[in-house]
């Protein structure tokens, strides 16, 4: 608990980061009556270091890249295996946990522990590891890592402790899963096979027990060898010698044949009883030709033999076997074989193995299939083999969030309660039929609503211009509603100018989006520089869109007449320009088009989001870099790295369209050169559309970029207002790599000439009259290059009197000491925060002046080549004027705030920030009756300038003096196309969260938040006075930023280029937390990462993974109490009975011991140079101990309990049964006694 009273004393010092503008005042000014000092705020700050612990919760999406596949069919979970080491295990919905080898290699195969709470996972680094699932969060108990041969397959026989492990150089090793070491039985591969035989057999494919006796393993090589090794004896009972490599074996339940599938795609049924040669070899969908030959077909990858009660015909379910001539053109297919009916099945994307579920776990019992679980390489689905036209189960799982590459995210907590339902009711009419109408089979586990739970959604969008709404409340994730942004545009057709270089490439692919819960208003962005405004409605509605466009694009030989000027009420001012305004003489040139057509003609729109306004950019379009939306004012705003346009979308006008230059009016902050003229306006319509980078690196599609980077752009910012000084880390470029990029080295041949350090000019101390004090300074240079071909001058002069000169940010190399260096800086270039944000959109800079190509950056590439990819060329030359005045938008926030330094009174408000860190304030007049707000015009006053930071702006937040957070206002909802009642007028609704006077501190006011890329400020409203300054990072930078709530307060939480997750207090900008979550290799994970409220956050993981985390301790401790058990007790089903004589008379063969053959005693100690043991955290023993809570112990206890009263039913029940045998025996031995007691011995 602290009170800042007396913390601004020294304000009026010369601590850097913490002194106002000059356009701000250097101190708090003369405030108004009713406006507060710094002195009059009280804050009590109530977060602390311990409300703070950084951890995963739970990742949603389909597994990336998934290499195996396991089920236990007693505890019906599920477990997929991924290239990257990675283990998502499935059950009922909400029963979802991932976990990661640290190792990171790819799991080969997994196996169950059928109803023991255990997985063994099979790596590719040759390393066994045994999980231990009866905890919330699955832990590795045991490894064994192999060091002289390779693991190629593994078995474990259903409740057996002990594990064959097949290898690449056909030896059979057994490892005891409760100690997890190697047993001194060896099968080795030259006793397996005939000493006549020359070759090696080959890895070993296939290993599984005889149902018939488990004494007796089968053991199948990769070149066709199938040998029946007899544990016991430890001889050979059989050999099969087959000329076709073999993919995979099944038995017959019964345990007297069995079932190959080979590589020439044939399926062979081999007899036990005569081995020479198979009873039968079937080609399934390969034809006998005219000449006699088989059609060569290719190969059954894997083969199930299951038999049925209900038939007295197997099933034989393969995939695999097209033939060659018909593979060419058709998918993957599965092949469901039920005596003469064969149905294929054909999937979407490549098999990568499936399973046959089964009601039992024993393997010589009546198998009774009934689903086939099938993993695809991007998808996931169990086919229900009960019905006879194979339908799909639907899948409760977020599986399809990848069906269309995700571009962007959002993701918003503690959200109005009735929007879930609202959605879920509209979604549900969107969902596809045909499905079987059983019950998910994979239903193991538990799970139950959390006690803090809240409603909680996730927006994102995709490539192909779906937006997709999830339920992403209790750590779960469900499928609400999909809206389709591409439905309000004509479809594109070729030789329609520009659109004919897009039509492989995505144009309706969503850039950002803006959703407001209580007001329900949503806005997208696309690539092709568009905004579509989206209200909801539970009615369907016929109306037709309206569309605007927009011109963000300026050049100084631009026209303004009178009577334009007249018609914008942007400012009020004569001679401020401004700019032409769509469909304005002088705006019609070739490129004035939009890359996309509206549809002009009324449409039918279905109950949920339908389109309301498009507003495109045009001549040639940018993409948009900002995008905020009011629903109280009916106003919308977007920017680019030109300007920033301001939309009434109530009367569907735009309002202000202005550049970031016109902004500043005369009280420019930065002295700039005269913008060039465009030498070439149809070549810049070559780069409005530029593509996306690879998600995926067999995808031949591209997808459009996200967004293109809002801090990139203030690299081509340079300001001559003082001489140059030299980046240290800079080394100048001679003039021909510039000018022609042909004679650049080939690594740099990609990079782009004109690309020159990124250079910000910041209000400071360090420079008094023109001489640079700061000692981290670099001397400045007397001089300047001159640039070919342009003209020197008079350089422009806009610094007021008493405005110290600007110094140049030490901040150009703020990559160097956090990123990879590549060999590229060999040549002169080193890593900077401009390139890795060119990997991080997808795209590279260009100039509107030059044509560049760009290649896209491939997401599948290894680690090195990113690492490679992240310098760039850096130059101290520039190339292009145009380049020196160029200032993006970077955010927008509309609020109540007071647009005046003074103003005694709160307004609308519409803030700015650029990429230079400037802070503009515009404020707007909006009407305030509701019947003259859809006749009366908006208008928006001039400019201010009220402050500056180091980097890009990222973001705004309004606090009350108190310290709580002001929300945005907004119209509360109302259905457009609900019925309307005669006897009322329809009135807007507002709700308004003004910074009126604060009852406890007495004061007026409030504060403003503003974080840019290297620093976070907080700022007094209205008198404008900066007070708290932090600089968050000095090596990295910020990659996302914002202000949320955690713990009934509020505070700045920080995402940085380095990996570094931060949280600073608020207002005092306290550090709170600093974790080195995770280093940025991956540019997906910065694109899509995103904060919200309640300490949550999320990124992309993997291009179909989304990764939810936690910052908040308070979440980290009830985590576990959210999270499913994966384990169950469930009593283990008993084998089947074979009836009681036969059994008590001893018909069944002998129990196989295999302690007896594998245990120390019998076999010995392994080699130890063979296999290296690597003992976890907790042992075997301890593994039932350590599933954790009381309810979990009182269930076990209670059915243990019930076991053993029944199995005391079941002793007393067999004991009565024996001794009523055995008095029958009796009786009838009696019987025959005295029948034959008085004959003599040659009468019987």
């Amino acid at each position: 608990m602290k009170k800042f009273r007396k913390v601004l004393d020294g304000l009026s010092s010369s601590s850097p980061g913490g002194v106002a503008s000059p356009s701000c005042g250097s101190a708090a000014g003369t405030p108004t009556a009713h406006a507060p000092t710094p002195l009059d705020i009280h804050v009590q700050e109530t977060l602390v270091s311990e409300n703070f612990h950084l951890c995963k919760t739970v990742r949603h999406g389909f597994p990336y890249q998934p290499t195996c596949l396991a089920f236990d069919p007693v505890q019906k979970i599920l477990a997929i295996g991924s290239r990257t080491g990675g283990i998502r295990i499935l059950g009922r919905p909400g029963v979802d946990c991932y976990s990661q080898h640290e190792s990171g290699a790819a799991v080969l195969q997994l196996q169950f522990l059928i109803n023991e709470g255990a997985l063994v996972t099979a790596c590719a680094d040759d390393t066994l590891h045994l999980w231990n699932l009866r905890q919330r969060r699955p832990a590795i108990l045991h490894s064994l890592k192999f060091n002289r041969e390779r693991i190629t397959f593994c078995h474990l026989p259903f409740q057996s402790k002990w594990l064959y492990v097949g290898t690449e150089r056909g030896n059979t090793h057994i490892v005891n899963i409760e100690s997890f070491v190697l047993s001194g039985y060896v099968i080795m591969w030259n006793k397996a096979i005939e000493l006549a035989t020359k070759t090696h057999p080959g890895p070993v494919v296939h290993l599984s027990d005889s149902p018939k006796d488990e004494g007796k393993l089968l053991i199948g090589f990769e070149s066709g060898t199938v040998v029946q090794w007899d544990l016991r004896a430890k001889k050979v009972d059989f050999r099969i010698y087959y000329d076709e490599a073999i993919h995979s074996v099944s038995w017959h339940h019964e345990g007297k044949q069995f079932m190959c599938s080979h590589s020439d795609g044939s399926l062979t049924v081999w007899n036990l009883r005569n081995t020479s040669r198979p009873i039968q070899v079937t080609y399934p969908h390969g034809k006998i030709l005219k000449d006699g030959r088989k059609e060569s077909c290719k190969p059954i990858l894997k083969v199930e033999y299951k038999t049925s009660r209900n038939s007295s015909e197997p099933f034989i379910i393969f995939s695999g076997g097209l033939s060659y001539d018909k593979a060419g053109g058709r998918r993957p297919t599965l092949t469901i074989m039920h005596g003469k009916a064969i149905t294929v099945l054909e999937m979407d994307h490549p098999i990568v193995e499936f399973l046959v579920l089964c009601d039992t776990p024993y393997s010589n019992e009546v198998q009774d299939p009934y689903a086939v679980v099938v993993l695809l390489e991007k998808d996931f689905i169990v086919v229900d083999l009960t019905q006879s036209n194979f339908p799909i189960f639907e899948n409760p799982y977020p599986m399809d969030i990848h069906e269309s590459p995700v571009t962007c995210t959002a993701y918003f907590a503690q959200c109005p309660p009735d929007i879930i339902p609202i959605l879920y009711s509209i979604g549900a009419k969107q969902k596809k039929t045909g499905y079987s109408h059983k019950e998910w089979p994979v239903s193991g586990g538990t799970w139950t609503l959390g006690s803090q739970t809240y409603p909680e959604i996730i927006v994102t969008g995709h490539a192909d211009g779906t937006v997709k709404f999830w339920d992403a409340s209790a750590i779960t994730l469900q499928m609400l509603y999909k809206l389709k942004t591409s439905k309000v545009f004509e479809k594109p057709k070729a030789g329609e100018g520009r659109t004919t270089e897009v039509l492989d490439e995505d144009p309706y692919a969503v850039q950002m989006v803006s959703w407001c819960p209580h007001s329900r208003l949503f806005c997208v962005v696309g690539i092709s520089a568009h905004v579509i405004l989206y209200r909801f409605s539970k009615h369907d509605a016929n109306t037709q869109i309206a569309s605007l466009e927009v011109r963000l694009q300026f050049d100084s030989d631009d026209a303004v007449s009178p009577s334009e000027n007249e018609n914008n009420p942007c400012f009020s001012d004569p001679s401020s320009h401004s700019p032409l305004q769509p469909g304005s003489p002088g705006s019609a040139t070739p490129d004035s088009v939009p890359g996309l057509r509206v549809k002009s003609r009324a449409l039918r729109m279905p109950p949920g989001y339908q389109a309301e306004l498009v507003v495109q950019l045009v001549c040639p379009p940018q993409q948009i870099t900002s995008l905020d939306i009011n629903s109280a004012y009916g106003l919308l705003a977007f920017g680019n790295c030109n300007g920033v346009a301001v939309v009434d979308y109530l009367q569907k006008t735009i309002l202000m369209c202005v550049s970031t230059l016109d902004l500043y009016g005369a009280a420019d902050p930065y002295q700039r050169l005269t913008r060039s003229p465009r030498r070439n306006r149809q070549s810049t319509s070559d780069f409005c559309m530029r593509g996306l980078s690879h998600f995926y690196s067999d995808s031949k599609k591209r997808i459009r970029t996200s967004y293109q980077s809002l801090t990139e752009l203030s690299d081509n910012q340079v300001s001559i207002d003082m001489e140059r000084t030299k980046s240290p880390t800079s080394v100048p470029y001679p003039s021909s790599l510039h000018n022609d990029p042909r004679s650049m080295p080939e690594p740099l041949a990609s990079l782009r000439a004109s690309h020159c350090s990124p250079v910000f000019y910041l209000l400071d101390n360090d420079h008094v009259n023109g001489h640079c004090t700061s000692p981290t300074s670099q001397p400045c240079s007397m001089g300047k290059p001159r640039i070919p071909g342009v003209p020197e001058g008079p350089r422009l002069t806009r610094r007021g009197p008493g405005r110290p000169p600007f110094r140049k940010a030490q901040s150009a190399a703020c990559m160097e000491i956090s990123l990879p260096v590549s060999s590229h800086t060999e040549v002169g270039g080193c890593a900077s925060r401009r390139a890795m944000l060119q990997q991080l959109h997808g795209v590279s800079m260009y100039s509107h002046d030059e044509h560049h190509t760009t290649t896209p950056y491939n997401w599948s590439e290894r680690a090195e080549s990113r690492e490679n990819s992240f310098s760039r060329s850096r130059s101290s030359s520039v190339s292009s004027i145009d380049r020196d005045t160029k200032e993006a938008v970077t955010t927008l926030q509309f609020g109540e705030s007071y647009g005046r330094k003074g103003e005694p009174l709160p307004s609308a408000c519409l803030w700015v920030g650029t990429s230079l860190g400037v802070v503009l304030l515009l404020p707007i007049s909006i009407p305030a009756e509701d019947e003259d707000r859809m006749e009366e015009p908006v208008t928006i006053g001039p400019s201010s300038t009220v402050l500056m930071l180091k980097g890009s702006v990222l973001r705004f937040a309004f606090l009350d003096c108190g310290g709580a957070l002001i929300q945005s206002p907004y119209e509360v909802w109302r259905d457009p196309n609900g019925p309307e009642d005669p006897d009322r007028t329809r009135r807007r609704k507002l709700v308004n969260f003004s910074p009126w006077p604060s009852h406890e501190a007495g004061v007026d006011g409030h504060m403003a938040v503003v974080c840019s890329e290297k620093q976070a400020k907080v700022m007094l409203m209205p008198s404008q006075t900066v007070l708290f300054a932090h600089n968050v990072t000095e090596s990295s930078f910020i990659l996302r930023a914002d202000v949320v709530s955690v713990c009934s307060s509020v505070c700045l939480a920080c995402f940085c280029a380095n990996g570094h997750v931060m949280t600073l207090s608020l207002p005092s900008l306290r550090p709170l937390m600093d974790i080195n979550y995770l280093p940025l290799t991956d540019m997906r994970i910065a694109r899509t990462f995103v904060f919200t409220n309640g300490g949550q956050a999320l990124y992309l993981s993997s291009p179909t993974e989304i990764q939810r985390i936690t910052y908040s301790q308070e979440m980290a401790d009830n985590l576990q109490d959210m999270l499913g058990e994966l384990f169950t007790p469930i009593e283990t089903p008993e084998a089947q009975n074979k009836g009681f004589l036969k059994g008590f008379f001893g018909g069944n063969a002998q129990p196989f011991d295999r302690e007896e053959l594998f245990g120390e005693a019998a076999a010995g100690k392994a080699s130890r140079s063979l296999a290296q043991h690597i003992p976890g955290p907790m042992g075997l023993e301890n593994m039932k101990a350590a599933a954790g809570g009381v309810v979990g112990d009182l269930a076990r206890a209670r059915i243990a309990l019930d076991q053993r009263g029944e199995r005391l039913g079941e002793l007393e029940e067999r004991t009565a049964l024996m001794m009523n045998s055995a008095e029958i025996f009796s009786t009838h031995a009696h019987q025959v006694m005295l029948k034959h007691k008085d004959k003599k011995w040659y009468q019987l």
